[in-house]
Formats: C-alpha cells, structure tokens, sequence
C-alpha cells in the first residue's frame, strides 16, 4: 500500500489488488506520469480504509476518495479519477453528465455480478 502524505491532499483510488482484471487496469493508469499525484490503495490487503468505507463495501465496488474527503463509488469514481489523467479527461467529464452519468453506472451495476466470473476467466487464461 502507497501511503498518503498528510502535509498534501491528494485523491485516494481504492481498487481491488486480488481481481486480474483491476490489477491491470489500474496498472495503466499508474504508468500515467499524473498518477504519482494519487494514493493507490489495495483494498484486498484489508486494511484500515477510514470510517466510511470498510473493506467488504471496497472490495465490492470502485471507491475514491477525493482530495476534499469525499468518497465516491462505482462510475462516479471512475469519473472523478479519469479527470485526473489529460488522455482521460474528457471521459471523466462527459461520464459525470446526466443522464451519461446513470447510464455509466448503470452499465457498472450489470458489470458487478459478472465480475466473479470474468475474474476466473482472466486467471485461467494467465496461469493465476
């Protein structure tokens, strides 16, 4: 786990380090040279998240947290740290955009129940 600097807020991306697929998603983002301004945490590692977010409730879905100490989740989190990254921006904002924002959480809400089994693929496939 990536510790946080106190003296400096910055946004805290909390993803899944046991699931194949997040691992290598979020491995891209963190080759972005912007991502050495974010806090990567590893949710799976079980640690102490904050009061508002426990580990199960993290390993179920996306969190970030913002450099204000808001938290979101799901596609809302993937739309505040995608405005993190140039490349990525202009996802960021058009997926914050009703009814663009309920149609990327919607599509993240059908995605959850078929992670599990899509994770299982992924292993299979690279020996996991």
């Amino acid at each position: 786990m990536q510790e946080t600097n106190t003296a400096v807020a910055r946004m805290t991306v909390y993803f899944d380090g046991s699931c194949p697929m997040c691992r290598r998603e979020i491995a891209i983002y963190q080759r972005l040279p912007q991502a050495a301004a974010l806090a990567w945490v590893d949710v799976s590692a079980g640690e102490n998240l904050g009061a508002d977010l426990n580990c199960q409730a993290a390993m179920a879905r996306f969190h970030v947290r913002d450099p204000q100490g808001r938290l979101f989740s799901g596609a809302a989190a993937f739309s505040q740290m995608w405005r993190m990254f140039p490349g990525w921006r202009w996802l960021g904002y058009l997926s914050a955009w009703p009814p663009l924002s309920w149609m990327f959480e919607g599509a993240y809400r059908l995605f959850l129940p078929i992670r599990p089994a899509l994770q299982r693929q992924v292993r299979r496939w690279s020996g996991e």
